[in-house]
């Protein structure tokens, strides 16, 4: 039987094992680099979540989370309009504290301009950022990031917690869209 996402898919960008196993190697340098020190990891909803769940499962050290939810994407758009709207606040204060955001993807760089914005405000310890995929050659800020999961092409991507019109969070890898066939059903 087709899975209902097959027909959407173009390739495999990132397999299931590549994946888990970066995200392993990325909780043991974050462990090593927070140890002693009081972590909270921002996970940027909602595509951050399976990142974040997987990640926090490979710390080795104490942490607590909290979630952001912004939007920069209108209805039916696939490219950031550049206007962010924050949609769910942070639940605690963060000043003093070591604040790791969590992000699924970082492409233009103006939702992160702007979150690190408000969050520096807010007078962390300390303010990093670790993304899972990094499409760089998109970049219209700078954006300085510690931890990067992997670098990927400019290529309109979904599963492990990227969407497709809010569906498919749930696969286990990252693909590329068949831009052909996806047009926003």
């Amino acid at each position: 039987m087709t899975e209902l996402w097959e027909k959407y898919l173009a390739e495999e960008l990132i397999p299931a094992d590549r994946l888990q196993t970066r995200i392993e190697e990325l909780g043991q340098q974050i462990s090593v680099d927070y140890r002693d020190k009081d972590l909270l990891l921002l996970c940027i909803l909602k595509g951050g979540v399976l990142f974040l769940t997987d990640l926090m499962r490979q710390l080795s050290i104490p942490h607590e989370i909290d979630f952001m939810a912004v939007s920069s994407y209108g209805k039916e758009v696939r490219e950031s309009t550049g206007v962010v709207r924050i949609l769910k606040d942070l639940d605690q204060p963060i000043e003093n504290r070591h604040v790791l955001i969590v992000e699924d993807i970082i492409d233009s760089g103006h939702t992160l301009n702007y979150i690190t914005r408000i969050l520096r405000a807010r007078l962390p310890a300390s303010l990093k950022i670790c993304t899972l995929l990094d499409k760089a050659e998109r970049r219209e800020v700078d954006i300085p990031i510690d931890y990067t999961g992997f670098v990927i092409p400019n290529k309109f991507v979904f599963g492990y917690g990227l969407d497709l019109d809010e569906k498919f969070r749930n696969l286990p890898f990252i693909g590329v869209v068949n831009t052909d066939l996806f047009v926003g059903e």
